[in-house]
């Protein structure tokens, strides 16, 4: 899987062109076997029930946030039950928006078989997602960075806490003024939107792989 920044997730549901990502495997997520995947069109998107938070006997709530993107992973995803639902590219973007505002974190994850696709958008919550679980507990990066690294003004800083309790890594301590973890930092913006006194940025950071920038990438 690949974060999102909140920016980059609306530009993949508003993308208008297919794109090969030949590079994928070297340079957006750190695994030689994700290669030459191909973001397709037509865009058909269902809002599809999240198998992590159904999963969990306590879990956030709506369960309706994964974005299953393309065929024939939609078509699966209405066959199996009839409780799905169709978005059109204004639902599915204001979906992201609201799931940001909880303060949750978009991952799109990738396909590799004899199609070789990206097929779906996640919006993950650390209490439930079992991506970020393995990042949390177990030290596994198994979802990889967004590409960006927040960063603090500290002449904007207050100190106030706010960016600490919402980051779902755990990535910011609070001092004098709010530090990052860089290790621990996964680039989803959370943070960044929390801030009321606009203290928080998102800063490329090549050490951290490329974005997933569907305008740049083909």
């Amino acid at each position: 899987g690949k974060v999102l920044t909140p920016e980059l997730a609306e530009a993949v549901i508003n993308l208008d062109h297919e794109i090969p990502l030949q590079d994928l495997g070297q340079h957006i997520i750190p695994y030689p076997m994700a290669r030459d995947i191909v973001m397709q069109l037509p865009l058909d998107i269902v809002a599809y029930e999240c198998s992590c938070r159904s999963a969990r006997p306590k879990h956030c709530e709506p369960t309706r946030v994964c974005l299953i993107i393309g065929r024939p992973f939609t078509d699966f995803a209405l066959g199996i039950t009839q409780a799905e639902q169709t978005p059109d590219i204004d639902e599915a973007i204001q979906l992201l928006r609201d799931e940001h505002q909880r303060g949750h974190v978009h991952n799109a994850f990738f396909k590799e078989d004899r199609l070789n696709r990206f097929y779906v958008i996640c919006n993950c919550c650390p209490c439930c997602c079992g991506g970020l679980e393995a990042i949390l507990k177990y030290h596994n990066p198994m979802i990889a960075s967004s590409g960006y690294v927040a960063q603090v003004n500290s002449s904007l800083c207050v100190a106030c806490g706010v960016c600490v309790e919402s980051c779902p890594t755990g990535t910011l301590a609070a001092h004098s003024e709010a530090v990052v973890e860089w290790d621990k930092c996964i680039g989803c913006g959370v943070c960044v939107s929390r801030c009321s006194k606009d203290a928080i940025t998102l800063q490329l950071d090549e050490r951290k792989g490329r974005p997933l920038d569907v305008s740049s990438i083909f």
